[in-house]
């Protein structure tokens, strides 16, 4: 059974810094493509960042949130930086592969003003 964990959420403070972390429990877990969403309260859960043939951002983050990997540990990162209000939303990721994806449980994000 695949499992993703995430960790790493919080409250921090606009122009904080924070780094989710994704670990997952799957065979050939370097052939996945990774991704991380978010929802806000009231919204639909948005991208925000993937990385597979090539890495891509939504561009309210472009320059300040980094997607990474470590496939020897099995692991997702989500560096953010210069956090914002508008940040504020649960973070989920996301592995997939052909037809198959599957999700973590989410971790709360909250930059106050």
């Amino acid at each position: 059974q695949v499992q993703l964990v995430e960790s790493g959420g919080g409250l921090v403070q606009t122009g904080g810094s924070l780094r989710l972390s994704c670990a997952a429990s799957v065979t050939f877990f370097s052939t996945y493509v990774i991704a991380w969403y978010r929802q806000a309260p009231g919204k639909q859960r948005e991208l925000v960042a993937s990385s597979g043939a090539d890495t891509n951002y939504t561009d309210s983050v472009k320059g300040r949130f980094t997607i990474s990997r470590d496939n020897g540990k099995k692991m997702v990162y989500l560096q953010m930086n210069n956090l914002k209000p508008d940040d504020t939303a649960v973070y989920y990721c996301k592995i997939s592969r052909g037809p198959r994806e599957y999700w973590g449980q989410g971790t709360q994000v909250t930059v106050s003003s």
